[in-house]
């Protein structure tokens, strides 16, 4: 069993032993590198989805967290990580389609999945392209959409977004975009303009979470957000973590656990009763038809 840096609130530095182990299977002829709960085997599927050039390893502070409620999974997607290089490159429905495969090798036939920046326009599609394998849908921190573009922008936001994440970050995310490389990253980048994501977010007809960080530089303001949201009817519910950046499944993993066990429940939105005045939530906006809150 493996160690993985947590990190600690109040700038305490913890040491949890994961609840995942390392395991390799095999894809359209690829290997691909990914981490599974041991225990419950019997309990409902949450697929964790990584951002541009990077691998699950970010992803696995909040995901230990809910392992012992959920059957966890954080794979590196093909291209990305440890996993082999696709054969070509692969665009947003070809992670979607590596995504649903993944599963069917695991024998899991729907799931909740869970993603961080450019893993939410993967979930989308995912919903899109296979609506009857997803159950709910947590997007953190979505990017990829105009706010993002073009890639000057995004560079600037990223570089912005770098000194505000916490240190230990950086020596988890560098290998993977070294691994990931300048020619991956420019046909990675231009596949993100040409998607839908703001279309295929409001076509959601599943329960659907968005989390936002306060000081996230790559995510509009919370009245644009609003905006946004409100243009059709749908299925979503906008919360904002006061002080998180864009990172928040590395950064604030025990409040951003706390918000999915709400969600997943269709609890009220709350603060975090284990992080009091440490980093407060806000629900910003509900969607007509998100699940009503459950009070009993």
């Amino acid at each position: 069993m493996t160690k993985e840096q947590a990190p600690g609130r109040a700038g305490r530095d913890v040491r949890r032993p994961t609840r995942l182990v390392e395991r390799w299977t095999s894809i359209d002829g690829g290997r691909v590198f990914y981490r599974e709960s041991v225990s419950p085997p019997d309990a409902p599927a949450m697929l964790h989805v990584h951002g541009f050039g990077l691998s699950g390893r970010y992803l696995l502070p909040t995901a230990e967290r809910l392992a012992d409620e959920f059957h966890t999974l954080v794979p590196d997607l093909p291209g990305f990580g440890r996993s082999a290089k696709a054969a070509d490159a692969l665009d947003v429905p070809d992670l979607a389609d590596a995504a649903a495969r993944f599963l069917d090798d695991r024998g899991v036939e729907r799931a909740t999945l869970i993603g961080n920046s450019m893993g939410c326009p993967v979930i989308c599609e995912f919903a899109y392209r296979h609506p009857d394998r997803i159950d709910r849908a947590v997007l953190v921190s979505p990017a990829g959409g105009i706010h993002n573009q073009p890639f000057r922008r995004a560079a600037g936001q990223l570089a912005r977004d770098g000194v505000r994440e916490p240190t230990r970050l950086v020596g988890v995310v560098t290998p993977d975009y070294l691994r990931f490389g300048v020619p991956s990253t420019a046909k990675m980048f231009r596949s993100l303009t040409k998607y839908p994501s703001l279309e295929r977010l409001l076509e959601l007809e599943v329960p659907t979470l968005v989390v936002l960080g306060s000081r996230d530089p790559l995510m509009p303001g919370p009245a644009r957000v609003q905006e946004v949201a409100s243009q059709t009817e749908n299925h979503v519910l906008v919360v904002r973590i006061e002080g998180a950046a864009h990172a928040i499944n590395f950064s604030h993993p025990g409040e951003l656990a706390h918000l999915v066990r709400l969600f997943m429940a269709d609890r009220p939105i709350v603060d975090d009763p284990d992080s009091p005045g440490l980093a407060s939530v806000v629900e910003i906006y509900r969607g007509v038809h998100h699940p009503p809150e459950r009070t009993d």
